[in-house]
């Protein structure tokens, strides 16, 4: 779990929002454990149809911006394993060897569509991203390990003063999952789409009107470090809001930031228990946390310490990894991604049975992740991936079919 999406090289990764990280698991044909099983047991059945080589994805430029739009689609091919690019026919095109020091990627760049028109290229058979900037190319890399992907919260970063942004997909056999994601950084707006075969189209990460804007400010209002996590270009323009990991990282957010609600935590379950049940479908399957010194042991039903987790600093809950690592297994992982979420969305103290997945629960202490919440406060259907593991509860900004006919991303406006 600790790479990104489509598997490349970056200097640092955060885990793949569990959906699509079913998907390329069912591709490769894989046991899949997932928070949101319903990805999964969604895309099983779609395993007869024959899913074309490429499916038509069209673009939609509504941001009001004249600069022009740079579109790269990048990944890795399902079916040979090997790193690269599409252009917008959608042919691949493998990765050259790389140097040390990193040596120039070819320019993979297809143009964008202008604003207010729409343009249509060939999505490919890859888990990877499709990035698109404005008015600037961006600046991809490649050492002897693979692609080096944009590093935002690296202030000497080629790309650091590009508007920029991407969706992350997997299209296989099994279908199309195609996300809105800011796991890393919230920037310019967009949503994505799937068309079914009916005629139908599933839309999101839509913006509610004016929350783009609505964001920064909220984030420049949040007491406690937290506008330090926007960006912006020496002619003032607003470029993006790091995610908190990255902020910490970057010494924009204070590493001590989730302290006191972690030390809450702690108090309250080494005097009581802590019940997960990570399967929705398999409520029969529990495990109870207890604190005891620096670690909070889970035992199984027949009383058999499964597994444990260190008390947890701020980066490792904001990054859902390091001492909340959730490796796809059955046990630690789920167990993880349960305690990840409770910890980003404030809920562990008010409720012992986890997950908590109504959102009318979410970000009620003072004490919480608010780059997430500020997310989901703006966004028209209320999803969103504001950390990691969002889909616990079916929370995320993700659209899936197992016969898509058509995919969408669409520009929204900067307003």
């Amino acid at each position: 779990m600790e790479e990104d999406l489509s598997a490349h090289r970056v200097p640092r990764s955060r885990p793949r929002p569990t959906a699509l990280v079913a998907a390329l698991a069912l591709a490769a044909g894989l046991v899949v454990t997932s928070t949101t099983a319903q990805s999964a047991d969604a895309a099983a059945p779609a395993a007869v149809k024959a899913v074309p080589a490429t499916i038509p994805l069209t673009l939609t430029n509504n941001s009001g911006r004249g600069d022009q739009v740079h579109v790269y689609v990048i990944g890795t091919e399902l079916s040979s394993g090997r790193q690269g690019w599409a252009d917008a026919s959608g042919a691949f095109h493998p990765w050259p060897a790389g140097g040390n020091p990193p040596t120039p990627a070819p320019d993979a760049s297809i143009p964008g569509p202008a604003n207010g028109q729409a343009k249509t290229i060939q999505l490919p058979k890859f888990s990877g991203r499709v990035y698109f900037s404005y008015g600037q190319k961006l600046v991809f890399k490649l050492t002897t390990g693979g692609l080096v992907q944009p590093a935002v919260q690296n202030p000497s970063d080629p790309n650091a003063n590009i508007l920029f942004n991407w969706t992350e997909y997997t299209l296989n056999d099994s279908g199309l999952w195609i996300n809105s994601t800011q796991v890393d950084m919230f920037s310019a707006p967009y949503a994505v789409g799937v068309k079914l075969p009916n005629g139908t189209t599933k839309t999101t990460g839509h913006l509610k009107p004016g929350g783009y804007n609505a964001f920064f400010n909220s984030l420049r209002n949040q007491p406690g470090g937290w506008a330090g996590l926007i960006r912006t270009r020496a002619d003032g323009t607003v470029l993006r809001a790091l995610a908190p990991g990255h902020g910490i990282e970057a010494g924009a957010l204070p590493a001590s930031v989730m302290n006191d609600y972690v030390n809450r935590v702690w108090a309250k379950y080494a005097a009581e228990p802590l019940t997960v049940t990570p399967f929705a479908d398999q409520p029969s399957i529990k495990y109870v946390g207890r604190v005891s010194g620096n670690t909070m042991n889970f035992t199984n039903t027949s009383g058999a310490v499964v597994t444990s987790f260190q008390k947890p600093d701020s980066d490792s809950i904001f990054g859902c990894y390091k001492l909340l690592d959730a490796p796809n297994d059955l046990v630690r992982g789920p167990i993880s991604r349960t305690l990840c979420a409770g910890y980003n969305r404030s809920t562990l103290l008010t409720n012992p049975n986890q997950p908590d997945t109504s959102n009318a629960n979410f970000y009620k202490d003072a004490v919480t992740n608010h780059y997430s919440r500020h997310i989901h406060a703006q966004m028209a259907d209320g999803k969103a991936y504001g950390f990691a593991f969002d889909d616990v509860g079916a929370h995320e900004s993700l659209v899936h079919d197992g016969d898509p006919r058509q995919a969408y991303i669409t520009l929204d406006p900067f307003n």
